[in-house]
């Protein structure tokens, strides 16, 4: 990690190893594709082998109450941010434009604010990074990620579907 001062402003550069996140990735169950640029690296996930659809779900939907209290993650709909982390998530879709269920597209960002902190004020580094990556993934295969409001990033799992029209 390197660290640039910019007259008053401070930023963290991180500097993330692709081939690591790759193995993280393949270790935790995904089949991958890396773009690593200056800024942010990119990479198509999907769990080909998967029965189920990756654990995204609509965090608001009371139907989905199970998967919200065993969460340890959360996505910002509009945004796509992962909540508290460098890390950002869409969903993938096939040619026809449908969402598919066991395919995401993860970015982590490699230039971060000098004051960024992980939950529990933790300091930024590429091995905090890579836990936090690894865990996400987990999360997505095992306990759930939700999704908090926004038409952007679209759940794959729960109730996925409103009915009627929302207040």
């Amino acid at each position: 990690m390197q660290v640039l001062e910019a007259g008053s402003n401070k930023y963290l550069l991180l500097e993330l190893d692709p081939e690591f996140v790759g193995n993280i990735a393949r270790q935790a169950g995904f089949d991958f594709k890396i773009d690593d640029q200056g800024r942010v690296m990119s990479l198509d996930l999907a769990a080909i082998e998967r029965q189920a659809p990756l654990l995204l779900f609509d965090a608001a939907d009371p139907g989905n109450l199970g998967w919200f209290s065993r969460c340890q993650f959360y996505v910002d709909g509009k945004t796509g941010a992962v909540l508290q982390t460098p890390l950002s998530l869409a969903n993938q879709r096939d040619k026809a434009g449908r969402t598919l269920p066991h395919a995401i597209r993860v970015q982590i960002a490699k230039e971060l604010p000098g004051n960024f902190r992980m939950p529990g004020r933790q300091p930024v580094s590429e091995q905090v990074i890579y836990a936090v990556f690894f865990n996400l993934l987990n999360a997505l295969l095992n306990t759930g990620v939700g999704v908090c409001g926004g038409p952007t990033v679209k759940p794959l799992a729960g109730r996925t579907e409103t009915v009627g029209t929302k207040n």
